[in-house]
């Protein structure tokens, strides 16, 4: 089966795109998608800050916000949970599952400009820990290198999610996932570290993002 995935986005798609097809999945990407689960998964991507009145803060230190696109992801990703769908959220994403769930984000973490460093240019790359019998644990190991560019990160977490992974460098969250539902999300972007974009100095991203696809297969299936 080649599942069919719905990726929210605001900016290029093209990434992602190309990885969920590498992975024989069929992605469908638009920007401000309505609401529809005729899809196999939903994919959350990268962008823009989340309105901090969603996590019942004044605006600080947020940047670019898009509440058009806060509405409509909100919106998609709770007509996934009830359908029991399988989610994934990238960058972005992943902070927006957290403050679906009742969690909160800091507006901006004091390490964004310094705690990176690049071994081949482009993302700056840093090592993050897994927590044991976690999504990433068994895919990477206890601790693994990875890509970053965010200002923003995973304050409070959200009802039903645990920490999944945490950076090593100041301890930023890094990966989450639920305790029961089939939804996770990942700091990091796996589509630019995998088949045209894979690096050295990183592991493999294909591996998570097949997960994910792996993921809806066996919930379709049910």
């Amino acid at each position: 089966m080649n599942p069919k995935i719905l990726l929210s986005y605001s900016r290029n798609s093209q990434n992602y795109v190309d990885a969920i097809e590498k992975l024989e999945g069929i992605p469908t990407a638009e920007y401000l998608p309505s609401v529809n689960t005729d899809y196999d998964g939903l994919l959350l991507c990268g962008g823009e800050d989340i309105a901090p009145r969603y996590y019942n803060e004044e605006i600080r230190t947020s940047k670019v916000i898009n509440e058009e696109r806060d509405r409509a992801e909100f919106a998609l990703l709770d007509a996934f949970v009830k359908a029991g769908k399988p989610v994934m959220g990238i960058c972005r994403g992943m902070q927006l599952i957290n403050v679906f769930f009742g969690g909160s984000l800091t507006q901006h973490i004091a390490t964004a400009d310094e705690r990176h460093y690049a071994l081949e240019g482009g993302d700056f790359v840093h090592k993050v820990n897994a927590e044991g019998d976690s999504i990433v644990q068994s895919l990477y190991g206890d601790s693994f290198y990875v890509n970053s560019r965010h200002h923003q990160a995973v304050n409070k977490i959200g009802n039903g999610l645990k920490v999944a992974a945490v950076s090593s460098e100041d301890g930023v969250i890094e990966c989450i996932e639920h305790s029961r539902m089939p939804i996770f999300g990942t700091q990091w972007h796996p589509e630019r570290m995998c088949f045209a974009n894979k690096r050295t100095d990183t592991v493999d991203g294909s591996a998570v993002l097949k997960y994910f696809l792996d993921m809806c297969v066996c919930k379709a299936a049910l």
